[in-house]
C-alpha cells in the first residue's frame, strides 16, 4: 500500500513524484508507467528547448510556470551537471502583414518581463547570418536541453527519498474500495492513498476510469521533423521560429539547435490516427473512432481547414516543407533534410471545438488529473510539480 501513486512516468509525473517526496518525505511513494523505459513519449520525442514564455497568455498557468520553469530547471540543469544551454532564439517576421503580430509578441514579452529586444533585419543577421526577415526579437533567455537526462535525474533523486518507479506496468482500471484507491494492472493491484495522473496521451481516459470527466477529450497531433545534413548545420545557429499565426494553435515549421549540436526543422501538426501514432501509417481504430466521432474535433476542423490542408499537405510532400522553411532560411534545400523522429502532441479539446490553451489540472476525489500539459510542460515541470504537490493532502494509511 502507498500513500501516493502517480500514474505516468513523463517528466511531468517524475517531476511530481520528486515534489510529492519533498512534500511528504515520511509517504511512500510509487511511479507506474507503462512502457519499459521512461520518458518515451512527449518527454523524449520533443524539440528540447527551454522556453521563456513570451508566447502564452498573461496570468495563465502556461505563462507563469514556463517563466519560473525556464530558471528552476536551467538552475537544476547546472546543480547535477547536466549538459544545457541557454543559446536564446529569434522570432522573425518575413512578410509586412506580420509586423504587426511581431510588436504584439514583442509586447507581450515586455509584459511578462523578458528580456527581449526588437532586431533589424540586420541585426537578425549577426545573430543568425543566413535567414532574411523584415524584422525579427530576440529571446535571451530560450535554451537547449536534452529532457530524457533531466528525466534520468528526476528518478534518481526519488529513489533517493525512497520513492519506488515501476515501469511496464499499464494501468487498466481504478476502483475505489472503503477509501482506498485501487489501481488494477496486468502485474496485480497496487493500493494508494492519492493517485495522480500524468498520463499524457491517456490522461484523459485514466481521469475517466475513476469517474471524472474532465470537461475535454486529448486529441492527438503528429509533430514531423526533418534534420539538416552534418555539413549544412552552419545555416543555424541558435533557435530561429516564424511569427505564429494567431489563427491557428501552432507554432509553425521552425529551426532548432539541438543540445548535441544537430539542428531539426520542424514540426508541422497533422491529426495522428493514433494516441502513440509516430509515423502515417499508424493507425488504432479505437483512437481514430474516439476522435472522428467527438464532435469538439468537427467544429475545429471546420475553423481550421484551410491551415489544416496545408499542414497535411506538409506532411506529405517534402517539397512543401523545404518551400516554408525557405522563407526565411532561403540557402536550404530539399537534399539539405533528411527525415528524423516525430512527436505526437497531447491535446486536450472541448466540445465547443475550442483547444485548451492552458495547462488543465483537475481535482478528483482522493486524486488529481493533469489531463492537458502540452509544451511548455517539460520546462514547467518542476514548477508543475511543486504546484500539484502543493495541493495534495497528507495521507495516513494503516499498513496493512
Amino acid at each position: 500500500m502507498h500513500e501516493y501513486v502517480i500514474i505516468g512516468g513523463g517528466i511531468v509525473g517524475l517531476a511530481t513524484a520528486m515534489a510529492v517526496g519533498n512534500k511528504h518525505p515520511k509517504a511512500s511513494i510509487l511511479v507506474l508507467e507503462k512502457e519499459q523505459d521512461l520518458a518515451q513519449h512527449q518527454t523524449g520525442r520533443n524539440s528540447g528547448v527551454i522556453h521563456s514564455g513570451i508566447y502564452y497568455k498573461p496570468g495563465s498557468l502556461k505563462a507563469r510556470f514556463a517563466r519560473e520553469g525556464n530558471r528552476s530547471i536551467v538552475e537544476f540543469c547546472r546543480e547535477h551537471g547536466i549538459k544545457h544551454e541557454v543559446c536564446g532564439k529569434v522570432i522573425v517576421a518575413i512578410k509586412a502583414s506580420e509586423l504587426p503580430l511581431l510588436d504584439s509578441l514583442f509586447q507581450r514579452g515586455l509584459d511578462h518581463r523578458l528580456a527581449v529586444a526588437r532586431l533589424a533585419p540586420e541585426q537578425v543577421q549577426e545573430i543568425e547570418p543566413h535567414v532574411r526577415c523584415l524584422a525579427g526579437i530576440k529571446v535571451p533567455l530560450t535554451g537547449i536541453v536534452n529532457y530524457r537526462e533531466v528525466s534520468a535525474k528526476y528518478v534518481e533523486l526519488i529513489k533517493s527519498q525512497g520513492g519506488t518507479v515501476q515501469t511496464g506496468t499499464r494501468v487498466n482500471r481504478l476502483r475505489e474500495v472503503n477509501g482506498i484507491q485501487v489501481i488494477e494492472t496486468p502485474h496485480g493491484e497496487f493500493e494508494a492513498g492519492f493517485i495522480i495522473n500524468c498520463a499524457g496521451l491517456f490522461s484523459d481516459r485514466v481521469a475517466r476510469f475513476s469517474g471524472l470527466d474532465p470537461g475535454a477529450k486529448i486529441v492527438p497531433f503528429r509533430g514531423e521533423y526533418y534534420e539538416l545534413v552534418p555539413e549544412k548545420r552552419y545555416l543555424v545557429r541558435t533557435l530561429v521560429y516564424p511569427v505564429p499565426n494567431p489563427d491557428f494553435p501552432f507554432l509553425g515549421i521552425h529551426f532548432t539547435r539541438m543540445i548535441d549540436d544537430s539542428v531539426h526543422a520542424g514540426p508541422n501538426a497533422v491529426l495522428a490516427f493514433k494516441r502513440e501514432g509516430y509515423c502515417r501509417t499508424d493507425i488504432s481504430c479505437a483512437d481514430l473512432f474516439e476522435t472522428l466521432t467527438f464532435p469538439g474535433f468537427w467544429k475545429l476542423a471546420r475553423k481550421y481547414y484551410r491551415d489544416g490542408m496545408m499542414e497535411m499537405v506538409r506532411s506529405v510532400s517534402k517539397r512543401a516543407f523545404v518551400k516554408n522553411l525557405q522563407q526565411f532560411v532561403p540557402e536550404v534545400n530539399e537534399d539539405d533534410l533528411v527525415p528524423t523522429h516525430s512527436g505526437v502532441r497531447a491535446q486536450a479539446l472541448m466540445r465547443d471545438g475550442k483547444l485548451v490553451d492552458d495547462f488543465l489540472i483537475v481535482n478528483g476525489k482522493n486524486s488529481i488529473h493533469v489531463c492537458n500539459a502540452p509544451s511548455p510542460a517539460a520546462t514547467a515541470s518542476l514548477e508543475i510539480g511543486r504546484f500539484i504537490a502543493n495541493q495534495v493532502p497528507k495521507v495516513a494509511l494503516a499498513r496493512r
